[in-house]
């Protein structure tokens, strides 16, 4: 049987490409490392933001919805996203640089069992900054050097990903049984899973709660991808999904990577998706995120779908 190795990347929407890009890139330090398009619908762009080359595990990515109206919280929706800081001196670091940013942000707390800086972006994306405190990352990611954040301080990738639904063991069961995720803490409404125990950057909160379904818009989580190796490992998973009853779209070529989607009991949008070929397929590392990437099968389009577009820097 494969496992799922970690997290691959998590999707949201914004409503200005513009301002996204001064968020991530100019106060969080990532890298924009490609700007491309939603391919089923190319009027619209698709930011990628990571590390150096965008490896999986690392990715932020947005859907520039201009007419997005506002996020109505609620249950059903994959409400908060993670991302590992090297130290406890980073968080203080943060807090500094959001106050001088103008960030909405906590105070520096406790958050699924690490010191945590919650945070928020200017769409009322909630993210929270964890200490990884030494702890194991992926080898294959790889920092950038040319980010605006010092060095000793900058975003590592993704870590605890925070889920909320009506039925925590709907999803529970999904992902343990399903997936192979171990349980790894559990109160009477939120319990812990990561698909490689004792890791960060592949663990899932999931907390209970009662009410009407989120209802999306700017700043709302999309999806979240977890990571396979490779097609064969992809297939594999394809036939597992379907095996235990849901929905799957089947494989599907990104051009980045394939992947397939597929919602659990609760509606959770889940893609599953391959470490490779990567960004780098039609851009050298030095290039990535300056230009409009397309896939092959949407290049004859070009000039339509630039003109549709509004520039970012």
């Amino acid at each position: 049987m494969y496992k799922i190795p970690g997290h691959h990347h998590i999707s949201m929407l914004t409503k200005d490409a513009q301002v996204n890009h001064h968020f991530y890139a100019e106060v969080l330090g990532l890298r924009r490392v490609k700007k491309t398009v939603n391919q089923d619908d190319p009027s619209m762009y698709h930011l990628f933001y990571g590390d150096l080359t965008g490896s999986a595990g690392t990715e932020l990515s947005f859907f520039e919805m201009p007419m997005a109206g506002r996020t109505v919280r609620g249950t059903n929706a994959i409400t908060k996203i993670g991302l590992l800081v090297p130290s406890l001196e980073s968080l203080t670091y943060w807090k500094e640089r959001f106050e001088q940013f103008g960030v909405l942000h906590d105070d520096i707390t406790t958050y699924a069992g690490r010191a945590a800086l919650p945070f928020e972006d200017s769409e009322g994306l909630r993210l929270v900054l964890l200490n990884n405190d030494g702890e194991e990352i992926p080898d294959f990611w790889a920092p950038w050097e040319d980010s605006t954040v010092d060095s000793e301080h900058r975003i590592l990738g993704m870590g605890t990903t925070e889920i909320t639904v009506r039925y925590l063991e709907r999803t529970a069961k999904t992902l343990t049984e399903l997936f192979g995720y171990v349980e790894v803490s559990r109160s009477e409404k939120e319990a812990i899973f990561q698909s490689v125990e004792g890791q960060a950057f592949g663990e899932i909160l999931v907390q209970q709660q009662e009410g009407p379904s989120e209802k999306p818009g700017r700043g709302s989580i999309h999806h979240l991808a977890i990571r396979v190796k490779n097609e064969e490992e992809l297939r594999y998973w394809d036939k597992i999904v379907k095996e235990n009853g849901f929905a799957s779209t089947g494989v599907i070529d990104r051009y980045y990577f394939q992947s397939l989607y597929f919602r659990d009991s609760n509606a959770i949008l889940f893609e599953i998706a391959t470490d490779g070929p990567g960004f780098t397929r039609d851009s050298s590392i030095e290039d990535l995120g300056k230009g409009l990437d397309l896939p092959a099968f949407l290049e004859d389009r070009r000039a339509e779908i630039e003109a549709k577009l509004k520039p970012i820097e």
